[in-house]
């Protein structure tokens, strides 16, 4: 498989009186076609983990590496390509542009990029037609319901075709039905196009539609598991378990 990153030891404190650990040497290999979902309790490192891979925060210690290079030392003009070019972001809040249209905020990503007037057409119509919203292309965020916002966020975030998709909580604010649309959306791409999605979630059934688990715990990979070729209902009963598991050990910690 095709390494897209390669996260080495990441350590993240967070300054103050108390000394944040977020994150305690966290190691990981993303590569075309994974799936990795990444959960834990409040306050164990999730989000802290994703924004650092996002290059949207930066570690204390450590490198994610792209091409052999960390992603932390790069130019910014350098950093700015590796972000335009191969990551797409998918926020639990949508993070529209209220004043833009479906259309136009799907097009920012292009824009960016200096495509042509006729590609950043040709690619809004297409990823819009694969996403069912072609419909609102000339609506408002505040004119869409909550599903069709996730999926013009879904789609801003593929229109460039990245390599790898980062998503936190990207069901968060969606009913059950547009839950499961949006990973069907995730999942299609992740197999047909061999995107690499990393994505955290609270959510067990969210967590069955990936291939890996990592579980965090006080900033610390703790558990691990893969679906190999398990169906997605016995791989959500094994993350159930799991799950069940790390709560009782949070418990147990409390209660000693």
């Amino acid at each position: 498989m095709n390494e897209i990153i390669a996260v080495k030891r990441l350590v993240k404190i967070y300054e103050g009186a108390s000394g944040v650990r977020a994150l305690n040497d966290v190691s990981l290999t993303v590569n075309e076609g994974d799936f990795i979902c990444i959960m834990g309790p409040s306050g164990s490192g999730k989000s802290t983990f994703l924004n650092i891979i996002a290059n949207i925060d930066v570690p204390t210690q450590g490198a994610v590496e792209f091409k052999g290079e960390n992603i932390f030392q790069m130019s910014e003009s350098k950093v700015g390509e590796f972000r335009r070019d191969n990551i797409g972001y998918i926020f639990q809040d949508f993070n529209l542009i209220d004043t833009l249209t479906i259309g136009e905020n799907i097009r920012v990503p292009l824009t960016l990029a200096n495509k042509s007037r006729s590609e950043c057409n040709d690619r809004v119509a297409e990823i819009a037609d694969k996403l069912n919203i072609t419909a609102i292309l000339e609506k408002f965020p505040s004119e869409c319901s909550g599903g069709q916002r996730q999926r013009a966020a879904a789609a801003r975030a593929l229109v460039l075709n990245p390599k790898m998709i980062v998503a936190d909580e990207p069901t968060g604010n969606l009913d059950t039905k547009n839950s499961h649309d949006m990973l069907k959306i995730l999942k299609e791409r992740n197999e047909k196009e061999g995107i690499a999605i990393v994505m955290v979630t609270h959510d067990s059934m969210v967590a069955s539609y990936a291939k890996q688990l990592l579980f965090l715990r006080d900033g610390k990979i703790d558990d691990s598991l893969e679906k190999g070729s398990l169906t997605q209902k016995e791989f959500f009963y094994k993350i159930v378990d799991i799950t069940s598991k790390e709560s009782q050990g949070l418990f147990d910690v409390i209660e000693s």
